[in-house]
């Protein structure tokens, strides 16, 4: 499992589809999962699930990001899971990382763009 976390400034629908966006474009088997909306007055949070296969560990690995904003304030959470074969600890954790760097790099193109 690795995990990011970040707040930065900016508009949560255009930074919830630039993720959604590169997510999916940035690996030919990234696929959406699932997802969750909730807003309460400026409060708002996303959740939403993607998986891949990694080429590296050939298996699939997962990804849950998690979005919050209170207007212009945003916070990001991405944690990624699965990609191991072992059975009782974890190795070959390349594709998570693979997957996590992906958003990371999302989020600081966002931030360059939104200086």
């Amino acid at each position: 499992m690795a995990k990011y976390e970040n707040t930065l400034i900016g508009n949560f629908d255009a930074f919830l589809h630039k993720l959604d966006n590169g997510i999916l474009r940035g690996s030919a088997s990234a696929s959406f999962e699932d997802g969750s909306d909730y807003r309460s007055g400026d409060i708002r949070c996303a959740v939403r699930v993607y998986e891949r296969y990694s080429m590296i560990g050939s298996n699939r690995v997962s990804i849950n990001i998690t979005l919050i904003g209170n207007g212009d304030d945003l916070f990001l959470s991405a944690i990624t899971s699965g990609g191991s074969q072992a059975i009782f600890f974890k190795i070959n954790t390349m594709g998570e990382k693979s997957f996590l760097n992906r958003v990371i790099d999302l989020v600081e193109d966002y931030k360059r763009e939104n200086r």
